[in-house]
């Protein structure tokens, strides 16, 4: 009967260190794969923003020449004054949503930090 070769402890910390990188190297692409995914949906909404702004500002634009002109002989300086308003109450209405979206912040690296928050209590010793 031949005696089985005990693991050395080098063997051991290999394979210890091997699994630590392999968890790491995942959590890393994970981070790649979530920045990447943030980095799509905000170019695909800073598109449609664009283009929004510029259609609403053409379309605001177009109706308040069409009633200026149509009021133009009794009522001119009514129509501008609602048109003035309306562009300022929307800006203020535009620039307040924008304000609120930015104070609720980005979700970016959420999964990855749940992730890790699980490697973190997965390490903990038990009692």
């Amino acid at each position: 009967m031949a005696a089985e070769p005990k693991p050395r402890l080098a063997d051991s910390l290999h394979g210890i260190v091997d699994a630590g990188l392999q968890t790491v190297q995942t959590r890393l692409e994970l981070l790649a794969l979530e920045l990447q995914e943030e980095k799509l949906r905000l170019s695909g909404l800073a598109i449609n923003i664009v283009l929004c702004g510029l259609l609403l500002g053409f379309g605001l634009v177009f109706l308040m020449v069409f009633l200026t002109v149509l009021f133009w002989e009794e009522h001119r300086l009514i129509a501008l004054g609602i048109s003035t308003a309306v562009c300022l109450g929307g800006g203020l209405l535009a620039a307040s949503n924008a304000a609120r979206e930015f104070k609720r912040g980005s979700r970016l690296f959420a999964a990855s930090l749940a992730e890790l928050a699980r490697d973190r209590d997965a390490l903990k010793p038990r009692e």
